[in-house]
């Protein structure tokens, strides 16, 4: 159906692909992941529309193929007036009323053969989308994502995160020879993210999927492209194969380059004594030996162990503040209300402390960033913040935070920085390196732009954080960094999340919204509710253990100890097997 070959590619400032190639085929569901900014919605929209990239190497893709697209960004204001079903239905119904205009044209016209040869052509394309059981179809899928009490709505009344799974219907219903969907699991709640995984596992055709979430990595595909360091890797298999496979071939790899590493060295060693001996005795034999080194040299350099996929320029996210407190109540909320057509908060009041990781849960359009928001400005008369407290703010809407026709460097700059060689030598540790320091924030991927909103945050010594949704956008690698720093970091956290991984690895406990009020929860009865109403128990904790020992790996690899990083490997192999 399509197939990638030597395809190479690059911006004017930077190399996406070098000589990649892949296949796609009838029914796969593939998982296509990677660092963020590493090109993976720019070979999307290559798919997509080839002739505006000019590129080296094939790709082909079967003639009249139908690509659907499932965009990663918000609803737009033209479709805000429409219901959920208009929208779904949109060309069945525009259709069905090309049809009767055609009909009604039939009764007066002399011209009744073009009419005809017109009306078979709309008949046609009516049925290729399964028009006659055009609502019944919609009916199905909304009620498989739970959300049929929703058909009558209107777009601009029901939340981004339920508009994506309307949008994911809509296109599968298009019936694509091929989906594409741009991370479509960002900012779903529990119940949604779901919902999306029954869509996409019971979805009868392709599926090229960005995504970076772990629940739905390890559940949906059967396929796995990996985009890193320029270069790609294709594995028909789960994600939770894959990441063995790579961690095994990282071990592997890992041992050989030290080896070669070593051999290396003492090769060195050798040049250099053989030189000395050279430099002192004048035989020709002796210069003859130097020469013959330097070339083993060059030969041991050359087969050096090239491991693109092993070595991952993972971000060092460093939440860091000097200001921290002894414990006291950070912020105070009494009978805080958020009203818009209807409300929805009403007399909530919480007390959080200055040493508190806390996550605000609820479903999709509840009020929480609305109350994120009002926190941080400080205005409203039923929040009080402690007079010691100094607040930074990571938004889902990154323009909040980012100046998007800023460069990299004059973000930070403007941010409080003094020279180019300090935002150079700290945005390094965030993997933003050389050229990349003078693009416009705009061209970045979301990824990238959430990594440079937590740089902001960390370098303003606050100590009170409040994330709305900081995981969203990021890669697997990324997002391991944000838990660790977050662990590590001294202050009052704020937490607005739909990651369970993170709220569970990272959080003392969870505000959770329900009926319109917030509810205390701690961690134990939060992972019990979770259990019961939204993620099997059994893999959630297996999930746990198969991390930990993921963990025990890298630093037994960083120590360069493979006997027990062996060792680790079994016992993972078991607990994924169980899984």
């Amino acid at each position: 159906m399509i197939k990638v070959d030597k395809l190479s590619y690059s911006f004017p400032q930077k190399n996406l692909y070098n000589e990649i190639l892949f296949t796609l085929e009838d029914n796969q569901h593939c998982a296509f992941i990677g660092m963020s900014g590493t090109g993976k919605s720019t070979l999307m929209n290559m798919i997509m529309d080839p002739e505006k990239y000019n590129f080296s190497g094939k790709l082909e893709i079967t003639p009249g193929y139908k690509i659907g697209y499932v965009s990663q960004f918000a609803k737009s204001d033209e479709v805000l007036g429409m219901t959920v079903f208009e929208y779904i239905g949109y060309e069945c119904l525009k259709l069905q009323e090309e049809i009767a205009l055609i009909c009604a044209e039939m009764e007066t016209s002399n011209d009744i053969e073009s009419l005809l040869e017109k009306y078979q052509e709309k008949l046609d394309e009516f049925e290729s989308l399964g028009g006659n059981d055009f609502e019944s179809n919609i009916n199905k899928k909304l009620n498989l994502a739970d959300l049929l009490k929703y058909k009558d709505l209107k777009i601009s009344e029901i939340s981004g995160g339920e508009f994506k799974l309307v949008q994911v219907i809509k296109e599968m219903l298009n019936k694509p020879d091929l989906l594409i969907m741009d991370e479509p699991d960002v900012f779903l709640d529990f119940e949604n993210l779901n919902s999306l995984r029954n869509l996409i596992n019971t979805h009868n055709g392709t599926l090229l999927v960005i995504t970076h979430n772990r629940y739905l990595l390890d559940h949906c595909f059967n396929k796995i492209l990996h985009l890193e360091n320029t270069e790609l890797q294709e594995f028909d298999g789960s994600y939770t194969e894959y990441n063995f496979a790579l961690l095994e071939r990282k071990i592997e790899l890992q041992e050989l380059a030290t080896k070669d590493t070593e051999e290396i060295e003492r090769n060195e060693k050798l040049i250099e004594q053989f030189r000395d001996i050279a430099s002192n005795v004048a035989e020709a034999t002796r210069g003859n030996t130097v020469r013959a080194r330097i070339k083993i040299q060059e030969r041991l350099e050359a087969r050096r162990i090239k491991t693109p996929f092993v070595y991952i320029n993972q971000p060092n996210i460093n939440l860091t503040t000097n200001n921290e407190l002894e414990e006291t109540i950070a912020l105070k909320v009494d009978n805080y209300n958020v009203l818009f057509d209807d409300s929805l908060l009403e007399n909530v009041s919480f007390e959080i402390k200055s040493n508190e990781k806390v996550a605000i849960i609820g479903p999709n359009g509840t009020g929480k960033t609305t109350l994120l928001r009002d926190i941080f400005k400080n205005t409203n008369n039923t929040i009080e913040i402690n007079e010691n407290i100094k607040m930074a703010y990571l938004s889902q809407h990154q323009s909040e935070m980012l100046n998007y026709s800023n460069t990299i460097m004059d973000e930070f700059l403007d941010s409080g920085f003094n020279t180019y060689a300090e935002v150079t030598e700290y945005l390094a540790g965030y993997g933003f390196e050389g050229k990349i320091l003078n693009h416009k924030i705009d061209a970045l991927s979301g990824g990238e732009k959430n990594i440079l909103q937590l740089a902001k945050i960390s370098a303003s010594n606050a100590n009170m954080l409040l994330l709305d949704e900081p995981t969203s956008h990021l890669d697997t690698y990324s997002q391991l960094s944000l838990e660790k720093a977050i662990n590590n970091y001294n202050g009052a956290i704020i937490m607005i999340s739909h990651d369970i991984y993170s709220i569970i690895n990272c959080m003392d406990y969870v505000l959770i919204i329900e009926d319109k009020s917030i509810r205390k929860m701690n961690m134990k009865k939060f992972k019990r509710m979770v259990y019961n109403v939204h993620f099997d128990r059994d893999y959630l904790e297996l999930e746990q253990k198969k991390k930990q020992l993921e963990a025990r790996i890298s630093i037994a690899l960083v120590n360069n100890d493979f006997v027990s990083a062996k060792i680790v490997l079994e016992d993972l192999r078991k607990i994924i097997e169980l899984i």
